[in-house]
């Protein structure tokens, strides 16, 4: 009895996970919920958010078409007066081209930004409202948009006192690390199934999926949608959801293991169990190997633990070993599975196999 004791079950796991979250912490991981690190090596299916993950998020301002008789500083102006308040990525590249046009910012009353809506607000008495071709057809306004040609990129419209005051460009360029990412978790982590699900227009969501190799995209959803679709795809199997942006936060509450990607939004952080500090795809492989890394060290601890006290069992049973040697070979035991289990906590020579090659 006093060898039989579950010590190492009881010791070897909790510093083996202890360990690893400090690893996490020291290579810019935050681990909210340690489940986080348990479950992501069993993780099968990976859903991605566009903006902002796959791509820099940086986007810049390349074309404006005015209409109505607005000018392109009006419509500019406007834009960037409203866009003063939001953390939309396209917002900085606005502000960004209004700065550089010296264009001075108005007084912007009554601001809302509805989820997945666009963005509202009254500039010098004007209803302004930035938001997307897809919104405004919801709307009814098809006819207004008949003369304005589509394009591939991003894009968004400016409407004042509901007529559309401009269409304003952008590009965005997709991570260097992009492609080998995808490319990589089939063959070093058995995913089965990557996907992109964005709020972006269809055209612009293909585009990148194209450039990064994913064949399975979900352009145009709402923050609902977009958890309707996690829910539907977990039910199947574990997913990953990983996204930077306050639309993702329900997404990322949903999936079996949500990653916010980079520090945008605190809501983002809090409704993640993980949150990668530094916006690198890197980072995220890191944690996976961190996870399944974290599960090997506390089996051996545990699982090696308990098979030498049952060795230990079986020799007091047969009279090998007195109560004094039991009670001394337990301690020992015990010592060597923590010691073992706080390895966890060393970096190892090689903790991903995607920096290498990025």
């Amino acid at each position: 009895l006093v060898i039989a004791t579950p010590c190492p079950l009881l010791i070897a796991i909790p510093v083996a996970i202890i360990g690893s979250i400090s690893l996490s912490a020291k290579r810019g991981i935050i681990i909210k919920n340690p489940s986080v690190l348990e479950q992501i090596d069993d993780c099968t299916v990976m859903i991605l958010d566009k903006t902002g993950t796959l791509t820099y998020g940086r986007p810049r301002l390349t074309e404006i078409k005015y209409f109505n008789g607005f000018s392109r500083e009006d419509a500019l102006k406007y834009a960037a007066s409203l866009e003063h308040y939001s953390r939309h990525p396209l917002a900085g590249a606005i502000i960004e081209a209004a700065q550089k046009a010296r264009l001075a910012f108005s007084n912007v009353n009554e601001i809302s930004e509805p989820a997945g809506q666009g963005l509202k607000g009254t500039v010098n008495g004007h209803e302004v409202m930035i938001t997307s071709r897809r919104k405004l057809i919801a709307q009814g306004q098809q006819e207004a948009l008949r003369g304005i040609p589509e394009s591939g990129g991003l894009e968004c419209l400016v409407t004042v006192d509901g007529k559309i005051a401009a269409l304003l460009r952008f590009h965005d360029e997709p991570r260097q690390e992009g492609k080998f990412f995808i490319d990589h978790l089939n063959p070093r982590h058995n995913f089965k199934k990557v996907m992109i699900v964005s709020g972006d227009r269809e055209s612009e969501v293909k585009y990148l999926a194209e450039q990064v190799g994913i064949s399975e995209i979900h352009a145009g959803k709402s923050p609902e949608e977009k958890v309707e679709i996690v829910r539907e795809e977990t039910k199947h199997a574990k997913t990953i959801y990983l996204g930077d942006g306050i639309n993702d936060a329900p997404a990322l509450a949903t999936a079996t293991v949500g990653i916010a990607f980079g520090q945008n939004s605190d809501i983002t952080s809090e409704a993640a169990g993980a949150v990668v500090m530094e916006s690198f795809l890197g980072k995220v492989d890191e944690l996976m190997h961190i996870g399944r890394r974290m599960r090997a060290i506390a089996l051996q601890s545990a699982v090696g633990g308990m098979a030498v006290s049952v060795l230990g069992m079986i020799a007091a049973a047969l009279g090998f070993l007195p109560p004094v040697a039991g009670a001394i070979t337990q301690e020992i035991i015990d010592v060597f599975a923590v010691l073992n289990a706080l390895r966890a906590a060393v970096p190892p020579k090689d903790l991903t196999d995607f920096e290498e090659r990025s």
